[in-house]
């Protein structure tokens, strides 16, 4: 291979759908190994608390590419609003567009989940929408293309076509995103009987009652066994509610971690040929996920609810030139951050409207004084949406129920306590002490010895707030 002459660094971004930390062995999971995904941790820096700024496919994806929270780049949800497709705002760069401007070769393959088409890339292969497991339909760069095979695998061999193309005198920034573990979960077929053997622990709060939380003990739709029986078509007969709960969250677990599986082993191709032909010293490597997920607490799966299991994803971030390697970072990122430490890294100027913060510091090893103390989250989607009534101009809109969908809620999170308002539902909050209770079971709210911080916390908000602009609806 032709060494480059321009000395700034490969950027290699990797994003997964839905993964969470306890899907990791670098994260302590010692059932299911991702020794590849661990390679980049022990390279590099594994953050601890990494967390979503809105739990949802696209505005976390659109938060990604532009470093900025949902209300700034236009996309606050999944579905449409008002009959209108939310789109992401023409005048909020995004770090490809950023880069190729600045002589980087861009290109993106596998998952896009935003409804226009990408922005900053020489080219690009994406899935419509979610995409499929097997024999998958991508667009090509505006045409629509048919691939034989699993769609992991196929997005791996796009990746590699990539980095193996083009002119080597400029670094590259690929965008590698898989489909997987996405539900429906459908492994490839070798990885079909993996742990089959294997009893996976429920969650401390499996069969949680949510006692304190009225929200909580709304979201029916997300527990186990009211609403995934039907993705399975062999689940045994005659079983009682919470035997049949009880199987579904193992065959439910057991599948996610065969994709993830599947991940880690085509992420290995990647970071061979990186090793192969002399490009990992100088490839900045990120590897997160969109946005966490339920895997039982609380009885439930899907995301949303600004719990812990929902919002916090994993971060492990690797460039062997500059950065400390094994390191464990426990400062709070959000990930507004990553498009200001790609940019960073690749020394191209950051936009004074992106909202994170570079984490090259960190990566370093520096713990900076000044480094953030709270995060916040913002989510906006609805329980109903209002639809028209069709050809009747006469009739009053309707509202229809929309799965999955919680009220729209904002919060803080500080290293020990979590404020949650749920402005859609009135006057109703939530506050938990992580160090006393991290599985988020009592709210504090309405404890009078939760005053004071109660206080401290809404002033913290709303100085947040104001800090990232999104002040449009007022409490």
């Amino acid at each position: 291979m032709t060494m480059t002459t321009d000395t700034r660094p490969n950027i290699l971004f990797i994003m997964t759908d839905d993964q969470t930390v306890r899907e990791m062995s670098c994260y302590g999971n010692d059932i299911l190994r991702t020794p590849n995904m661990d390679r980049i941790a022990a390279g590099g820096t594994r953050f601890q608390n990494c967390f979503t700024t809105n739990s949802l496919c696209a505005p976390a994806r659109a938060t990604v590419l532009t470093g900025c929270f949902s209300h700034i780049h236009g996309i606050t949800g999944n579905s449409e609003k008002a009959g209108e497709v939310e789109s992401l705002a023409s005048d909020v760069p995004t770090f490809p567009e950023l880069l190729q401007e600045n002589g980087y070769r861009t290109g993106l393959v596998g998952k896009y989940h935003i409804r226009q088409d990408p922005r900053g890339f020489d080219t690009w292969t994406i899935h419509p929408g979610q995409g499929e497991y097997f024999d998958p339909v991508y667009i090509e760069n505006g045409k629509r293309v048919q691939r034989k095979g699993y769609a992991s695998d196929i997005t791996t061999d796009l990746a590699l076509g990539f980095l193996s193309s083009g002119d080597p005198s400029h670094p590259f920034c690929l965008v590698y995103q898989f489909k997987a573990p996405h539900r429906p979960f459908t492994p490839a077929p070798r990885h079909a009987g993996m742990f089959s053997n294997a009893e996976i622990s429920e969650p401390e709060t499996f069969n949680d009652n949510y006692a304190t939380r009225h929200i909580a003990g709304l979201a029916e739709d997300m527990q186990f066994d009211v609403s995934l029986a039907g993705d399975y078509e062999d689940l045994p007969n005659g079983l009682s509610r919470a035997e049949r709960k009880q199987w579904i969250y193992q065959r439910f677990i057991r599948d996610r971690y065969r994709t993830i599986y599947g991940v880690d082993e085509n992420l290995g191709r990647v970071l061979d040929y990186l090793d192969e032909n002399d490009l990992a010293d100088n490839t900045l490597i990120l590897y997160t996920s969109d946005h966490g997920y339920f895997l039982g607490e609380h009885g439930w799966y899907d995301k949303r609810f600004m719990y812990e299991p929902s919002i916090r994803i994993p971060l492990v971030a690797r460039y062997p030139r500059s950065g400390a390697a094994g390191h464990v970072s426990d400062e709070m990122i959000m990930n507004v951050d990553f498009a200001p430490t790609i940019l960073d890294f690749a020394g191209v100027p950051i936009p004074e409207g992106m909202q994170g913060r570079s984490l090259r510091c960190l990566m370093e090893g520096k713990s900076p004084p000044d480094w953030r103390q709270s995060i916040y989250y913002a989510y906006y989607e609805n329980s109903w949406e209002l639809r028209d009534k069709g050809d009747d101009a006469m009739a009053e809109p309707y509202q229809y129920f929309t799965a999955h969908r919680i009220g729209p809620h904002r919060g803080v999170r500080t290293a020990r306590f979590k404020l949650i308002e749920y402005y859609g539902e009135g006057d109703y909050w939530e506050l938990f002490d992580l160090q006393e209770d991290p599985n988020e079971l009592r709210n504090l709210y309405s404890d009078p010895a939760s005053a004071k911080i109660v206080a401290e916390l809404k002033e913290e908000l709303l100085r947040l707030r104001h800090a990232y602009r999104d002040l449009a609806i007022q409490s």
